[in-house]
């Protein structure tokens, strides 16, 4: 069937690959395709260009090159962080800090590490999504060894209080990881100023390709190989490198450093005109997230007497593709355990949609959206019992 329109808001998902990042990689397929752990030259050559994205990617942090680590993505860099750091920091203690609203990656691995022997601390969140300060303070133990807080969060864009909770974690001599595959390339990020000891990042959500991403670990962490085998990585992650990936990550970097700036004052007025418009216009919905400190383009509601799963398809029917919240539980009937977290109750949670903008679209397009939205939004409702008793019990006008 052929759409009139496609409209693609999902981009916290994953992003369309950039033309200019796929240029960069096509030689390294098949013509440019040696071995970087090779002598002889053809393939010594592309050791040389991943040093050149390994520096790229490093002066986007205010790293250095040699903290830099190449993984397959932002789960794989959270798993590695998590579980090497708590056996090599083991004999000092036994305590990891957390929140509930981190990704499944971080969530999982956390129960991973529990099943060995570790205990962890999840804190709660305030109704925006941010972490309270005074009660990660208390949660630190003597025997507390990590503190992995996300950058911001994937579902409802809000951004946490990283340089603080950094320092905090400084004065208590305290190792400090974030999740920011959600933030890197869409918002400054300075290792040191935050005090970060360990960093997660994607190359497929700026732009870059699929499978591939890093962990930052910052000189004198210590911490165990993941992947044993071969010397790559400085000997901490074996395997031949993913070229063609690295030299795309590394692209996709150097462009959404140059473009950031730019990027993120279009993204944050069209996010605050599709706000704008929906709060005004549908009634009975909540926006998910702090109003300020956001993501430049994320935009989270709750929509009350509806099923989110119907909400998508019917979007979808539109050529709008969007999202209920994480791509990695989508598959799951049970309510986002973010929108849990910050107080949500269950049939509310139930019925959110989020929408994540990207450089290309309109305001004409997001025009299209609400104007759909509305649409079936109010269809819904007219087919959901719990709305007909709300009508009855006069709470609609």
């Amino acid at each position: 069937m052929k759409m009139d329109r496609f409209i693609y808001l999902d981009n916290a998902a994953t992003t369309k690959t950039a033309p200019e990042v796929v240029e960069a990689m096509l030689p390294f397929f098949s013509g440019q395709f040696g071995n970087p752990s090779s002598v002889y030259g053809f393939g010594a050559a592309n050791k040389d260009m991943i040093s050149r994205q390994r520096e790229t990617i490093a002066r986007a942090l205010k790293a250095k090159p040699f903290e830099i680590y190449f993984t397959a993505g932002g789960s794989e860099s959270d798993n590695w962080a998590l579980k090497a750091a708590a056996e090599a920091y083991a004999a000092k203690g036994r305590h990891i800090i957390t929140s509930r609203i981190e990704h499944h990656a971080i969530l999982h691995t956390c129960e991973y590490l529990e099943k060995q022997g570790f205990e962890v601390t999840y804190l709660d969140v305030d109704e925006n999504g941010i972490v309270r300060l005074d009660e990660l303070e208390a949660a630190i133990r003597p025997d507390t060894i990590l503190i992995s807080v996300m950058y911001a969060n994937n579902e409802i864009g809000t951004i946490q209080p990283i340089r603080e909770i950094g320092e905090i974690a400084k004065a208590n001599d305290v190792l400090f990881h974030t999740d920011a595959v959600q933030a890197f390339g869409q918002i400054p990020i300075d290792v040191d100023e935050c005090h970060v000891d360990m960093l997660s990042a994607s190359g497929h959500k700026l732009n870059g390709p699929k499978g591939i991403g890093f962990l930052y670990i910052r000189k004198g962490v210590k911490i165990r190989s993941f992947v044993h085998g071969g010397a790559q990585e400085r000997k901490r992650r074996a395997g031949t490198e993913n070229v063609p990936g690295i030299v795309g990550l590394g692209t996709a970097v150097e462009r959404a450093i140059r473009t950031m700036e730019e990027r993120a004052v279009r993204e944050k007025k069209l996010r605050d005109y599709l706000i704008g418009r929906i709060e005004k216009e549908i009634p009975y919905c909540r926006l998910n997230g702090d109003r300020e400190k956001r993501l430049p383009n994320n935009v989270n509601f709750s929509f009350r007497f509806i099923e989110g799963e119907s909400l998508l398809i019917m979007l979808d029917g539109k050529g709008i593709c969007a999202s209920s919240g994480s791509a990695c539980t989508s598959g799951s009937l049970d309510p986002s355990h973010v929108l849990l977290a910050i107080g949500l109750p269950h049939e509310i949670a139930h019925g959110s949609l989020r929408m994540t903008l990207n450089e290309e679209v309109s305001e004409e397009e997001l025009d299209y959206v609400v104007d759909t939205l509305k649409e079936i939004v109010s269809r819904l409702r007219q087919m959901s019992p719990l709305y007909e008793d709300f009508v009855k019990r006069g709470g609609a006008k």
